[in-house]
C-alpha cells in the first residue's frame, strides 16, 4: 500500500549536490543552456508553469532530490513555486508528479538533472516494491552495488529504503553509502573471498567471522563454496550453534549442486532452485537446526521470487542484485503555461492534480 498524507521531506543538504556546476549548467543538455542564453540576451523572463510526468504505473522516487536540485541550483530560486508528490507515492500514467512555476531563466538549465534523478530513483523504487510484494513480506537484501558506478549508491539505496516504507517490509542494503541518507548501515554475509582467504575452509572462515562480529550482527554464511550446500550448511550450523543466524545459497546458474547429482531428469537443476532449498531446509531441521534461516541469492527476479513463494519454497530472505537496476522509467517535462496563458505543445496541457502539495 502506498504511503499517504503529508510527510517530511529530506533536507536538500543531505544530497551533497555539486551546486556550482549544476547552477552553471554543466549537467544540462546543451539546448537548455542555449535556450536560457537566448532569453537572457533578449531580456525576456517568461513566467512559466512546468509540468512533470511519466507514462507508467509506478512508485515515485527521487522527488526530494529533484526538489533539492531546484532549491539549491536555480538562479533566484526564491521566486519558484513548486508543488509535488512525495517519494513512495503510487503514480499513474500521465499523472503530474510536480509543477514548477517561476521565471524560466531561473531553472531552465536544471531540467536534465531533475528528470534524470526522477527516472533513476523511480525505476529503483518501483522495482524494489514489486520484489518486496512478490516476496510476501520476507526481507530483501538490496545487492546491486557491484553492478553499477559507486556514485549512484546513496540515491539507489534510499530509493530501496522508500520501497520498504511503501510495503512495510524489511529491506537491507550492502554498503554504508547506500544507507547514508537515512542513517543506516550496510549488512553482509561471510563472503567467498574470506572463505578463499582461509584456504577454502568455510567452517574456519565462519568461526573467525563470528569471533570478530559484534554481538548484534546476524552472522550469515555462504555455503556454496565447494558446491555442496547441504553438507556445508550442516557443518557451519554444527560449528557455530546459536551464533549462526542463517546460511546463504548462491550456487551459480551454470552449476548443479553436488546434493542434486543423483536426482537429475525431472527439473532444472542449476543454480539456486526449489529442490536445493528444500534439501538444505530438510537437512538442517533433521539435525536440530530449525532456527537457522535460509537466504537465497543469485539470479533472482520478481518472477523467480513469485514462483518460489507460490510453491511454498522455504526461503526466509532473498538477496537480489542486478535485476533491481534494470529497465527504464522515463520522465518528461513540458512548459504548459506562459505568463498566465496556455502554451503547451499539441497534446500537452496543464493537468490539475489535487494530490500535489506545495513545497515549503
Amino acid at each position: 500500500m502506498a504511503l499517504t498524507g503529508r510527510r517530511q521531506r529530506l533536507d536538500p543538504d543531505v544530497f551533497d549536490l555539486p551546486v556550482e556546476k549544476m547552477r552553471a549548467g554543466w549537467y544540462a543538455d546543451a539546448y537548455f543552456n542555449h535556450t536560457r542564453q537566448v532569453l537572457l540576451e533578449d531580456g525576456r523572463h517568461p513566467r512559466v508553469v512546468m509540468q512533470v510526468f511519466q507514462k507508467n504505473h509506478a512508485y515515485l522516487g527521487g522527488m526530494d532530490e529533484a526538489i533539492a536540485i531546484l532549491k539549491l541550483c536555480a538562479h533566484e530560486n526564491d521566486g519558484l513555486v513548486i508543488h509535488a508528490l512525495y517519494d513512495g507515492d503510487r503514480i499513474e500514467p500521465w499523472e503530474p508528479v510536480m509543477t514548477i512555476e517561476g521565471d524560466y531563466t531561473a531553472f531552465a538549465h536544471l531540467e536534465t538533472a531533475y528528470l534524470g534523478t526522477l527516472a533513476r530513483r523511480t525505476l529503483i523504487t518501483t522495482n524494489v516494491v514489486r520484489v518486496l510484494e512478490a516476496a510476501n513480506g520476507k526481507p530483501i537484501i538490496f545487492m546491486p552495488a557491484r553492478h553499477d558506478h559507486q556514485r549512484v549508491q546513496a540515491g539507489d539505496g534510499y530509493a530501496a529504503f522508500v520501497a520498504g516504507l511503501v510495503t512495510g517490509a524489511e529491506i537491507g542494503v550492502t554498503s554504508d553509502e547506500q544507507a547514508s541518507w537515512w542513517g543506516g548501515r550496510g549488512i553482509g554475509t561471510v563472503p567467498h573471498s574470506l572463505i578463499a582467504a582461509y584456504g577454502g575452509d568455510t567452517v574456519l572462515a565462519a568461526r573467525k567471522f563470528a569471533e570478530w562480529a559484534p554481538d548484534g550482527m546476524n552472522v550469515t554464511v555462504l555455503v556454496d563454496f565447494e558446491n555442496d550446500s547441504v553438507r556445508t550448511a550442516l557443518e557451519v550450523a554444527d560449528a557455530l550453534g546459536d551464533r549462526l543466524w542463517g546460511v546463504r545459497l548462491d550456487t551459480s546458474e551454470s552449476l548443479v549442486d553436488r546434493s542434486l547429482w543423483q536426482e537429475l531428469g525431472d527439473f532444472r537443476p542449476t543454480g539456486v532452485n526449489e529442490r536445493l532449498v528444500h534439501k538444505v531446509r530438510d537437512a538442517l531441521d533433521a539435525a536440530g537446526h530449525e532456527r537457522v534461516r535460509i537466504v537465497a541469492s543469485g539470479g533472482f527476479t520478481v518472477d523467480k521470487i513469485r514462483q518460489f513463494e507460490e510453491n511454498g519454497v522455504p526461503v526466509d530472505a532473498y538477496g537480489v542484485g542486478s535485476s533491481l537496476i534494470r529497465g527504464s522509467n522515463d520522465f518528461t517535462a513540458d512548459v504548459v503555461m506562459t505568463d498566465g496563458k496556455p502554451s503547451g505543445k499539441f497534446g500537452r496541457a496543464l493537468r490539475e492534480n489535487p494530490r500535489l502539495d506545495l513545497v515549503e
